[in-house]
């Protein structure tokens, strides 16, 4: 029997625009089981961003349910709502959000610096080993203007597994890259759910979607529809039968 990590029960989502009320979510239920690779899709107005504020414990819903591996969000102090993000969730962006003068090991350790359980050598030994997991070994002196594009993207993926989260939560973070790394980005992603990561990907980018074991469409505030991916594509090979760049 696998867990439940994420468990939504009619999540509704209330803005004041002025003196109008904006339903953002309008009563939308399901849950994410340990393991799952699931994409969250949507054009803008959809609800998605305000469904990713919600899933990473950046904004809290008006009514409904929604807890992360057990703990039941809505009553939660804001210093306990710090404390899940930093240890349960980890994120990754589409614009990376790194620190520019600051080497990719100590981008990675950023997020242990707030868990006093974790000692300096320790901190240091899980950056070294989530950067080697996303093919950085090399590069961990760098600073991210020595490095490209993709590579931003890995340190950022390597920052969001070092507290060995409960889920990666990632926001369009293909969305500011060309193919041909947006399909070694997935790549990566597809093995870190193989190693039993389980991925929340929220895109507004179907071809991404083809990658994922799992895909919840949303539109105006709900969910018109959560589909197991028969077919899953495999993004190496899809990286495989790019054409080759001339240099």
């Amino acid at each position: 029997m696998s867990k439940e990590i994420i468990k939504i029960e009619d999540l509704k989502r209330e803005f004041m625009m002025g003196t109008e009320k904006v339903q953002a979510l309008k009563g939308i239920s399901f849950g994410i089981q340990q393991g799952e690779f699931v994409t969250i899709m949507g054009s803008s107005g959809s609800g998605k961003s305000t469904l990713l504020n919600i899933l990473g414990c950046l904004d809290q819903p008006s009514s409904g349910i929604y807890e992360i591996d057990g703990v039941k969000v809505k009553d939660l102090t804001k210093n306990e709502l710090a404390t899940i993000r930093n240890e349960k969730i980890g994120f990754i962006f589409q614009s990376y959000n790194l620190l520019a003068k600051t080497s990719a090991i100590e981008n990675v350790e950023l997020p242990l610096l707030y868990n006093s359980k974790v000692s300096s050598e320790e901190r240091r030994e899980r950056a070294i080993k989530v950067l080697k997991m996303v093919g950085l070994g090399e590069r961990m002196h760098h600073t991210p203007s020595q490095l490209s594009g993709g590579q931003q993207q890995r340190v950022a993926i390597a920052r969001s597994l070092v507290n060995n989260p409960v889920m990666i939560l990632a926001d369009e973070a293909t969305g500011n890259l060309d193919t041909r790394t947006s399909y070694e980005i997935m790549s990566l992603f597809q093995e870190l759910n193989k190693q039993g990561i389980t991925i929340t990907f929220v895109t507004h980018e179907p071809d991404i979607a083809t990658f994922s074991s799992r895909t919840i469409v949303l539109k105006d505030g709900n969910v018109i529809s959560d589909y197991k991916n028969e077919a899953i594509q495999s993004a190496a090979e899809q990286l495989a039968n790019l054409p080759k760049e001339n240099h």
